[in-house]
């Protein structure tokens, strides 16, 4: 089993990174691989709604969303993380996950179907329950299981130094991450015993208007 961190900061090992990598460590000594995935720095463009993803089960826009979508169903589990920028999601991010997570959904892609999920923040004060709601409603439109801790998926500091003087940002991260590889567990076990996933259906799109 293994678990993609996606690291959502412009900053390639800045603070975010630094949490990520606390939670990659508790899941590998629980067990389960991991690997980080970085965005970037460069510009993500946000969905166009041409819905071209409808038929090609990928992003028309290509680029680093569709470099993720390529390896994410070799995933068993997911942690995003991303800085607070203006008390959000960093524009990058939001652009990475509205674009991914709709090509799967309207491509019926299943990649992350019931595949538990993470997130987690970073600030230097302020900002950072505002952003795990954020990110965590991405996780619940796509029927996946949302993995908490003992605290908010939160950790304070302008710097990596600061980050790791966290302490309990930083023990909050090391529980996200074993509780995260006992979930994985759990599904393994419900996997060996034949335990099958619920049937899906494909997805109906409604308005609210009715003639």
């Amino acid at each position: 089993m293994k678990v993609l961190l996606v690291n959502g900061s412009p900053h390639k090992e800045g603070c975010t990174y630094t949490a990520l990598c606390e939670v990659s460590e508790a899941l590998n000594k629980n067990g389960i691989d991991t690997d980080v995935f970085w965005i970037g720095n460069k510009a993500i463009s946000g969905c166009i709604a041409c819905k071209a993803c409808v038929k090609k089960g990928v992003c028309a826009l290509g680029g680093t969303v569709n470099e993720f979508l390529e390896i994410a169903g070799d995933y068993d589990g997911f942690v995003f993380g991303t800085p607070v920028h203006w008390g959000a999601a960093s524009g990058a991010l939001t652009s990475f996950l509205d674009r991914a997570f709709y090509a799967d959904l309207c491509g019926g892609g299943n990649r992350f179907l019931l595949k538990p999920a993470a997130a987690v923040v970073s600030a230097r004060r302020a900002g950072t329950t505002a952003t795990w709601d954020q990110i965590n409603k991405y996780f619940a439109l796509m029927q996946m299981p949302i993995i908490s801790s003992r605290y908010w998926t939160i950790v304070h500091g302008a710097t990596p130094e600061q980050v790791k003087k966290d302490e309990e940002g930083m023990q909050t991260m090391r529980i996200l991450g074993k509780n995260m590889a006992y979930f994985l567990r759990c599904i393994e076990a419900g996997r060996q015993i034949c335990i099958d996933r619920p049937e899906t259906e494909a997805v109906t799109f409604t308005n609210f208007i009715r003639e």
